[in-house]
């Protein structure tokens, strides 16, 4: 039986592959599992619980947590009884969840942790709060999966049996770079028409191969990523937080895991900060290899001499850079921004074959996807359409998208949903071209800007470029309405002592170290490197250096770690109205 509503995954699962590890988390120091029955269990029970203390079919419930299976098992019990769930990022702020919880008409709320706790608390009015950690003050989820357990199953089937592939199972609210979240409405449909499109393009072996999961759920890309590994009978397994991936990684040994750019460039960087620290030989043999890497292309062939040459770096470095994201690992799916060309060039020289996807929560989320073949690879483009979805360019270069994959709008804000939804076209505000079956993104229609001599500058095209130099971490391309382009930059540190050491200058602090001169004098031979691969209107004249690293925390990104522009803008005006004096 082929799912239709995405609850009907769980019994697809069982009666496919009846996993003994569907789930696991990390808990006080070892894995525990969950089997694919076990879901079913407490979905069924949690699902029991809900239908008893009154949750109706389009009620809505929040859910706020990092990654763990309470998570999904909240989610899918919701399904089975069609209720709503509203997921959000434990990073935003308790102003952001009283402005959720109002304008969902959220009805009670599932956190994670004590922190998360307190945030929801404020925000949360008479709301009921429940916990997946025992916490004064919430209800502990395996209280409230008790008042389930024995509940008449009966009850649960008639509830299943009234849930429709058409209707709505989640509002998820996008983080936006700007103003205030919109909630984007989906329906099982949507999600599942997604996922059978990306099951097809996942090349480790079904029923057997495990993935990490650690971007987080309430992101519709590891969301749909989730029902995808599930239905095709990957073992998920939930990192324990952002700073033991690593670790994590070497423990699972993953033949797959979700990732965005920002953190495949702290991993390279990571690596080559390790082979600066390297002497002698090992040193040389190090940056022999990564500068084959950088050279590498999956579709040209430059010859036997180069071949021979790979080979033996893959035997002595890349074979290590393998070991260290556990040895196994057979495909990485990029997404939610732009990846740097050269570091997918020198993962799929080392091995790691990097794919890198489009698409946006508006579209469940996935448009087209690299399938992860050297054939079908492609660097610089976001790979081929995935089934049943269509792609039309407008005239001024926008992507306009149709497929069963497209949201239902903007829940409450019919004028919004009508500015992107035309004729059954969304339009992404998203700028790209197609080259035969490969699509290839430009920039964001809505980040691009002209100069006052009226040029227009794409930003993202410019700083995935600069950040190729080994001493920018971050950067900000500036100048709307101004007489040339600059940048905000935030360096690598790393990089920066790097440099320090092999130069002999003295290094002191990372605040001292930014407005010395010679540091200084150092950016404007890197800017001006980079520079001659832009028309002259583009080039970046001046710059600042920075020395706080921009973060989720901070305020500076998004939780898929996106630059928020217009917060940059604003706390640096500053700064960057000083690159405009004389």
């Amino acid at each position: 039986m082929e799912p239709t509503r995405l609850f009907d995954l769980i019994p697809y699962q069982i009666a496919t592959f009846d996993k003994e590890i569907a789930l696991s988390k990390k808990e006080n120091g070892k894995w525990k599992s969950f089997s694919s029955r076990d879901v079913k269990e407490i979905a069924d029970n949690l699902s029991l619980a809900f239908l008893k203390v009154g949750v109706l079919p389009g009620e809505k419930v929040a859910i706020i947590s990092h990654n763990c299976p309470e998570w999904n098992f909240i989610d899918l019990a919701l399904q089975q009884i069609g209720a709503i769930s509203v997921p959000m990022y434990p990073t935003i702020t308790s102003a952001d969840y009283e402005y959720i919880f109002e304008h969902a008409e959220v009805k009670m709320i599932f956190v994670g942790d004590e922190i998360i706790h307190e945030k929801a608390k404020a925000a949360a009015g008479d709301r009921l709060i429940y916990s997946f950690e025992k916490l004064k003050g919430a209800i502990f989820w395996e209280d409230f999966l008790a008042i389930g357990v024995n509940e008449d199953i009966l009850g649960l089937e008639y509830a299943k049996e009234q849930v429709k592939a058409s209707d709505l199972f989640t509002i998820i609210y996008t983080s936006g770079t700007t103003g205030r979240p919109k909630g984007v409405m989906l329906t099982h449909a949507n999600v599942l028409s997604n996922l059978m499109a990306i099951a097809n393009i996942m090349t480790p072996d079904q029923g057997s191969s495990r993935v990490l999961s650690f971007l987080p759920l309430c992101h519709i890309y590891e969301r749909t990523g989730f029902f995808c590994f599930f239905y095709i009978g990957f073992s998920i397994y939930y990192a324990e937080n952002m700073d033991t991936i690593g670790e994590n990684m070497k423990e699972v040994k993953p033949h797959a895991f979700n990732t965005v750019p920002r953190l495949l460039e702290k991993i390279y960087d990571k690596i080559v900060a390790k082979g600066y620290e390297l002497k002698g030989i090992k040193k040389s043999l190090f940056f022999w290899a990564l500068d084959l890497g950088l050279k590498y292309n999956p579709n040209t062939s430059a010859g036997a001499w180069y071949d021979f040459q790979l080979k033996l770096a893959n035997k002595l470095i890349f074979s290590k850079w393998r070991e260290a994201l556990g040895g196994e690992v057979q495909q990485i799916n990029s997404g939610a921004s732009a990846l740097q060309p050269r570091l997918a060039r020198v993962f799929w020289a080392a091995g790691i074959k990097v794919c890198e996807g489009y698409g946006l929560t508006e579209t469940s989320p996935v448009v087209s996807a690299s399938i992860c073949t050297l054939e079908d690879m492609r660097i610089g483009y976001v790979g081929k359409l995935v089934a049943d979805v269509e792609v039309k360019i407008a005239s001024d270069g926008e992507i306009l998208v149709k497929g069963p994959n497209v949201m239902q709008g903007y829940y409450k804000q019919p004028e919004l949903t009508a500015e992107v939804l035309q004729n059954g076209w969304f339009h992404t505000g998203d700028i790209g071209q197609m080259d035969g079956e490969y699509l290839k993104i430009t920039d964001r229609k809505k980040e691009m800007f002209k100069t006052s001599g009226g040029k227009y500058i794409a930003p993202q095209v410019m700083e995935n470029k600069f950040k190729e130099s080994s001493l920018i971490d971050q950067l900000l391309v500036v100048g709307e309405n101004r007489n040339y382009t600059s940048a905000v930059i935030v360096p690598s540190f790393e990089g920066l002592k790097d440099y320090c050491q092999h130069k002999g200058i003295p290094y002191t602090s990372d605040a001292e170290m930014i407005e010395k001169p010679e540091i200084v004098d150092k950016f404007n031979r890197e800017i001006e490197g980079l520079n001659k691969f832009f028309g002259k209107w583009e080039q970046i004249k001046r710059f600042k250096l920075l020395e706080n690293s921009w973060t989720i925390e901070s305020g500076e990104l998004t939780p898929t770690m996106k630059l928020k522009r217009k917060i940059i803008h604003q706390k640096f005006a500053e700064q960057i109205d000083n690159l405009y004096k004389d």
